[in-house]
């Protein structure tokens, strides 16, 4: 089924140093936009990460450290990333939950100054899990019939990525064709910040979604314990956790 599209939607996957969102480090990105006529752009990118990639992460997406010696770093593609997908909705597999906080604390150390607040992101992950409880090459399976005999190539899981939403649209009949149904119903919460240290409760309220204060206001927290703001900042939290809990301090003291 062809994708009924308002705005461009990119399909994204990127191979990285490792699962941490706050440290580890983008090694290559896959991101292949679709526009509303149905026209495709594709675009891999390998990422000099500026650290050493571990060797438990090479022997999953087969990139080592020679292979990326003499690539760009981050900072030095970051701006024409950031234009390839202005204006776009974004979509993954487990992007919500990772790709695209990983994404956002790249753009922030390259100092690129980007907006997504107002874009949608259908996770494909979280559709099929809540239809099948599958991994990515089941899905592609499942859904496609084919083999991912690539898997963990940020190239082919992103097509692959992109070829499961379709197939999935064909399949259920409650799933509407439509990038902002599709980005609710593949979000489990509505975050405040990308890793989801925060979310928004079903009154529009910014709450803690972790530790001690979990499910609390968040201006309240940061009224009622003066200390807990700082060691947000100094602990690790991601740049956009931090920069969106500074909003929120703000805010309260500003009053605006």
């Amino acid at each position: 089924m062809k994708l009924n599209l308002k705005n461009p939607i990119v399909f994204f996957d990127l191979e990285t140093t490792g699962t941490n969102i706050n440290s580890d480090r983008i090694v290559e990105i896959c991101y292949l936009k679709v526009h509303p006529n149905g026209n495709e752009e594709a675009k891999t990118l390998r990422i000099n990460p500026e650290m050493p990639i571990p060797a438990e992460s090479s022997a999953i997406h087969g990139i080592y450290d020679k292979d990326i010696v003499d690539c760009p770093t981050f900072k030095e593609v970051a701006k024409n990333i950031a234009k390839d997908i202005e204006g776009s909705d974004l979509a993954g597999f487990n992007s919500n939950r990772f790709d695209i906080p990983v994404l956002v604390e790249e753009f922030l150390r390259a100092g690129v100054d980007i907006d997504l607040s107002k874009r949608k992101f259908v996770d494909v992950q979280v559709i099929f899990h809540k239809m099948e409880q599958r991994t990515l090459s089941a899905a592609y399976k499942f859904y496609c019939g084919k083999s991912l005999d690539d898997a963990h190539s940020a190239e082919a899981d992103t097509r692959a990525t992109y070829e499961v939403l379709k197939s999935q649209l064909d399949r259920y009949e409650d799933l509407e064709n439509d990038i902002a149904f599709l980005a609710d119903f593949s979000s489990f919460n509505k975050n405040v910040d990308f890793a989801g240290r925060m979310i928004f409760d079903e009154n529009g309220v910014e709450v803690f979604n972790f530790g001690k204060y979990k499910g609390q206001p968040v201006a309240e927290v940061l009224k009622k314990d003066l200390g807990y703001f700082s060691w947000m900042l100094n602990n690790d939290f991601t740049l956009n956790t931090k920069a969106e809990l500074t909003k929120i301090k703000l805010r309260e003291l500003t009053g605006q």
